[in-house]
């Protein structure tokens, strides 16, 4: 195997770690009153081998939790190794019941103990990445 073959196969297992254990990313959503894309740096969760974005709790409506429920089709940039742009879907969790299944983990990966304020007041989306199965 040459060196770009070498990188190639480094980028692959590095993409393939970070949606697999999670890590930072960026995501590019579509503003919803502006139409033009919209990128930040957010934490990707794994939970049950299940993809989640969440955030701090607030009262506060984040931008890009609106943008998705406005346009739920995002791309998730992977920066690990060679780096990927990939075609995703958002689902927003709102139910208490879902909520309370996942947010605990988020939590104990951020070292937080209010598990309550999380589930009422933090953002969480579900994640799907076109292509890609859950856990891979």
């Amino acid at each position: 195997m040459d060196d770009h073959g070498r990188q190639e196969a480094t980028g692959r297992r590095a993409l393939s770690g970070t949606l697999a254990r999670g890590g930072l990313v960026d995501i590019t959503t579509t503003g919803r009153r502006t139409g033009e894309p919209r990128r930040i740096e957010i934490a990707l969760h794994v939970v049950d081998g299940r993809r989640y974005i969440s955030g701090m709790p607030s009262l506060r409506r984040r931008s890009w939790l609106a943008n998705l429920e406005a346009q739920p089709r995002f791309i998730l940039h992977v920066r690990d190794g060679a780096g990927a742009d990939l075609a995703a879907t958002a689902r927003i969790i709102d139910t208490e019941v879902e909520r309370r299944a996942v947010i605990p983990a988020i939590a104990r990966a951020w070292a937080r103990t209010d598990v309550d304020e999380m589930v009422l007041h933090s953002p969480l989306i579900e994640v799907a990445v076109e292509g890609v199965g859950p856990g891979a």
